[in-house]
């Protein structure tokens, strides 16, 4: 029980206020549109975490591409893009293709370095996504069963829609 005396137990009244006094539904419709916007809520949840998770492999992939080193005996170029995945090993620069460097992938993921680029939209994107979570956190805390139905089928639909984009098959 909550110091109110009030049993902390589900209920399906239509009345639940959700975030505030000021947003509770009056009527069956206004309380499906809550529903929605839950459903809603936690789909773009599962896609913040997929996007997540896209964004930070593709800081990986960049960090381990960005390997360059030259072949012995040869002069210094400036360097650029390195080559795409399967392509000869030579890079290509503003003078052409550079036969004497070439772009070495690590084999093992590296600790990688502060760069605003990466980390700065990382920490947004992740304080967004806990923002969200807080969010549908409190709406199922209404202890409310429409409420709760409605998140757990908003992941649902979410990782259903995205979730295989944030998988990653390596080891």
């Amino acid at each position: 029980m909550d110091m109110e005396g009030h049993a902390m137990v589900f209920d399906s009244t239509t009345t639940t206020p959700l975030y505030s006094l000021s947003w509770t539904p009056t009527s069956t419709a206004a309380y499906a549109g809550t529903c929605v916007f839950l459903a809603l809520l936690a789909v773009s949840f599962r896609c913040l975490i997929t996007l997540s998770a896209l964004l930070s492999r593709r800081a990986l992939d960049a960090a381990l591409n960005r390997r360059y080193i030259t072949v012995a005996g040869s002069s210094p170029r400036e360097k650029s893009q390195p080559h795409a995945e399967g392509e000869d090993a030579a890079l290509l620069t503003h003078r052409g293709v550079d036969e004497e460097v070439r772009v070495v992938r690590a084999r093992k993921p590296p600790v990688l370095p502060w760069r605003w680029s990466t980390d700065v939209p990382r920490a947004l994107l992740v304080a967004a996504i806990a923002t969200v979570g807080y969010f549908l956190m409190l709406g199922v805390m209404t202890y409310n069963v429409g409420y709760f139905v409605s998140v757990v089928v908003g992941i649902f639909v979410g990782d259903l829609a995205v979730g295989r984009f944030g998988v990653s098959y390596e080891h």
